[in-house]
């Protein structure tokens, strides 16, 4: 045994060298997975394994899910919803200093309501508002800061392709996990705005206030985003008061966002033919990382990898809150290496059994839930944390002229803020908790 346990050892230092090497991390798990499932068992028994693992893995219910939200997203980025987001948030917004850059936040977080993807709410968020940015002339660092901190926003507030996935890896309910982001999610987003409101405090000349909008303009575009809030209320709406799980959920808000679409004219066949490609390509990329995620899992587990850590936490007496600190510091170094998804399918197998066996004075279910929210904040800040930092390169692929130092330095306030969100959620596990009491139990 203690063999096998050094042969793990020697595969997860395999698989960050591998990951080092830039190479894809769907085949550098499949690799060492694989690899280190034949070290430990006998070829043949392996390949026995494989030939069902890959459909016993993707025909699991609930992954159906992933690439409904996925093809929402593609068709909301199509269909102008996230344009509509934006007038509105500007037109409410966009008159006080920095107010160009809090409509950004708030529109953010309406897009992620109905996208789920971090990135493609950067990238769609920033191709809208980075233009008006500059035409009222915010600095560099506060207009690409901005948009890459607020395109984190579609990770966590509902719904979310990797908060699904995370519920899928622990076994906690989608619903339950969905309602204790909110309230996370809603604090985010106030943060966001306060560092925004203090930056601009501090260095007046970055965020120039805008004009108030005339009050026909303004009418208008408080009305045009009606689509989006009912499309959020329907699909959330829906789920939370029982009409229909998360996969028909999704479903819906397909066929709201699609005929939001059509009926508007920004949505044309050849636009849902391309949604569709894109959907597929993403589906596939997601379904590739799970299936490595697996066979890794499975090698680590023969190899006693997590029963080890977890005991060793277990015996260690280090404070419970001691352990999750480290292991929340640990998710922000491993977002320095890799992004959101492939860092919950490749941490979370190894983290969960050492929050499991320690005493928060909670719940199994609760516990799920509160370190659920804990590690995607963390997540979060991975896609901002350099020298990665996935929503920074998004946003500097779209503003070529300004240095990626320069984005990373007006993206470090909002990092800030996220501590201070870690903070306060860590020592108040009610916040992540309150919303599931009130509305599931």
């Amino acid at each position: 045994m203690e063999s096998n346990f050094l042969i793990g050892l020697a595969g997860l230092a395999a698989l960050v060298a591998l990951i080092a090497i830039r190479m894809p991390i769907a085949y550098a798990m499949i690799l060492v997975g694989g690899g280190g499932m034949m070290i430990l068992s006998e070829p043949r028994i392996v390949l026995a394994q494989l030939k069902n693992l890959a459909y016993s893995q993707f025909s699991i219910y609930d992954l159906s899910v992933l690439p409904m939200f996925v093809l929402m997203g593609n068709i909301a980025s199509r269909a102008g919803l996230s344009r509509d987001l934006f007038r509105a948030a500007n037109a409410w917004l966009g008159w006080m200093r920095g107010g160009v850059a809090m409509s950004a936040i708030a529109a953010c977080a309406g897009f992620g309501a109905v996208c789920g993807s971090s990135l493609a709410t950067a990238s769609t968020m920033g191709q809208v508002a980075l233009p008006e940015l500059r035409r009222y002339r915010y600095s560099p660092e506060l207009a690409t800061g901005t948009l890459a901190a607020g395109g984190v926003l579609g990770i966590l507030i509902p719904p979310s392709i990797v908060l699904v996935v995370y519920a899928i890896v622990v076994e906690a309910s989608i619903i339950e996990m969905f309602i204790a982001a909110f309230v996370p999610g809603f604090i985010a987003v106030l943060f966001f705005l306060v560092t925004i409101a203090i930056y601009v405090r501090v260095r007046p000349e970055a965020g120039p206030a805008g004009s108030r909008v005339p009050r026909e303009e303004f009418i208008e575009a408080t009305v045009n985003v009606a689509p989006v809030l009912g499309i959020f209320g329907v699909v959330i709406g829906g789920i939370y008061f029982g009409f229909f799980n998360p996969t028909p959920a999704a479903a819906v808000g397909v066929f709201m966002v699609s005929l939001v679409g059509i009926v508007r004219g920004s949505v044309r066949w050849a636009g849902i033919r391309e949604a569709l490609l894109d959907t597929a390509r993403t589906s596939g990329m997601i379904y590739l990382i799970l299936l490595g995620a697996q066979l890794l899992n499975i090698f680590m587990a023969r190899g006693g990898v997590p029963q080890a850590a977890a005991s060793l936490m277990a015996n260690s007496g280090l404070a419970p809150m001691t352990v999750l600190i480290l292991l929340l510091i640990a998710l922000i170094l491993l977002g320095c290496l890799m992004d959101s998804l492939s860092m919950i399918l490749l941490a979370i197998p190894f983290f969960w059994p050492v929050i499991a066996v320690l005493d928060f004075g909670m719940s199994p279910e609760d516990l799920k839930i509160w370190f659920g929210i804990l590690a995607l904040i963390v997540v979060e800040l991975g896609l901002i944390t350099p020298p990665v930092g996935m929503n920074v390169f998004v946003i500097n692929s779209l503003a070529k002229d300004v240095p990626m130092s320069r984005t990373f330095l007006g993206v470090a306030p909002f990092f800030v803020a996220e501590l201070f969100r870690v903070g306060l959620l860590t020592a108040f596990p009610v916040l992540s908790l309150w919303l599931p009491h009130l509305l599931v139990r």
